[in-house]
């Protein structure tokens, strides 16, 4: 049986961020490391966008990036300045690609391509069992994702971020290609908490994101359908061409899934809860977590000591709550937060960088008070008698 100082399963965003920060710090130079996936990760499977001051690790394969975003719903409307920040586009198959380079040049990383069936804490080592063989570890990383918790899972509200997106490509020049559309809540919101990405590339072309926050999914037809009627009342063009399709299922719940760590095994991205909860942005938080944990591993060994949670998990119970048992209300608790607190102070808030009293700047100013109120009471009785 091969044995591997670390194995990495799951070749997706959170694990190859891993690996990324590991590649970059000499001390994991001497140790051996192990990435196991059943596919070839070489595809647009995902889009990620984020926002972040001045240069970034990443800066060199952005698809796109802006200066400005807008923000929209039923009563307000308002192109943001971003000033000192900057909302950032990658295509998944850029950071495989450079993380894939990166890797083939450290000869202490190996990456296969087999379908892992199970892992299991040997107490003194990891198994890895795959379709093929056997592998060890002193360590494993698992973004293998465990849909069995959350539907288990009694304790803590559990909504899906779930999406259909097209990228177009218009005859005519439709878009402002210097203004991400980063929410467009004027559409009908039928009971949920629905909204329109708009990413435009050039004039020409964007991507189209049709995205809601809610328990239950929709036939995939009418996803496409909100689509096709966006692009005809909102830009007034029928004539366009879908160069690409993506579609996903982002989870967004404060279940502890720290839980179902071990000393030897870590659950990362979101099968480990780094997804944020209240937004279901995932890639720029797995980019702060992946850092911590890879500084983490150069001197301690149990990685149930790891931990990233801290006041802000209260924050994200509170609004996880607010939208599970308000789900209408959706559109109205974020028009309030852009509309009341200015765009740095919304973005440390959600990078959970913020100070205590801007904090409760922000969550006093977000509507209705009356719904916050109540679920932060439940959410704090559920806590106690947890």
């Amino acid at each position: 049986m091969e044995h591997y100082d670390f194995i990495i399963a799951g070749s997706g965003a959170a694990g190859m961020l891993t690996a990324y920060f590991m590649i970059r710090d000499p001390y994991f130079d001497s140790k051996s490391i192990l990435i196991i996936d059943r596919d070839v990760k070489n595809q647009n499977d995902r889009t990620w966008c984020y926002w972040e001051k001045g240069q970034g690790y990443l800066d060199h394969i952005l698809t796109k990036q802006w200066k400005k975003i807008y923000f929209s719903s039923k009563n307000w409307t308002k192109t943001i300045d971003l000033n000192d920040y900057k909302y950032k586009m990658i295509r998944s198959k850029d950071f495989y690609n450079d993380v894939h380079a990166r890797l083939s040049q450290k000869k202490n990383f190996k990456i296969i391509t087999e379908n892992i069936r199970y892992i299991s804490d040997m107490e003194s080592s990891v198994q890895v069992v795959t379709d093929m063989t056997s592998y060890s570890a002193g360590k494993v990383f698992s973004s293998i994702f465990n849909p069995a918790w959350l539907m288990d899972n009694t304790d803590f509200p559990y909504l899906k971020q779930h999406f259909v997106g097209w990228f177009v490509k218009t005859k005519s020049p439709v878009f402002d290609a210097d203004v991400a559309g980063f929410m467009d809540f004027d559409l009908p919101q039928k009971g949920n908490t629905r909204f329109m990405y708009v990413l435009p590339t050039s004039d020409h072309e964007a991507l189209i994101e049709y995205t809601l926050f809610s328990e239950n999914l929709l036939h995939p037809e009418e996803y496409e359908r909100e689509i096709e009627v966006y692009l005809q009342e909102k830009f007034n063009i029928n004539d366009y061409t879908i160069t690409e399709k993506e579609s996903g299922n982002i989870p967004m719940t404060c279940y502890p899934f720290e839980k179902h760590n071990t000393p030897n095994i870590m659950y990362i991205g979101s099968a480990g809860g780094w997804t944020k909860p209240s937004t279901g942005y995932t890639f720029a938080r797995s980019t702060r977590i992946s850092q911590k944990l890879v500084e983490f591993l150069k001197s301690h060994t149990d990685l149930t000591k790891f931990s990233f949670k801290n006041r802000y998990w209260y924050y994200d119970l509170i609004f996880i709550k607010v939208l599970a048992d308000h789900n209408e209300a959706g559109h109205e608790v974020f028009t309030s937060i852009f509309k009341g607190q200015s765009i740095e102070n919304v973005f440390k808030f959600l990078d959970e960088e913020n100070t205590f009293e801007n904090d409760l700047r922000l969550i006093m100013s977000t509507q209705p008070k009356a719904i916050f109120a109540k679920s932060a009471l439940l959410s704090l009785k559920g806590m106690i008698f947890r």
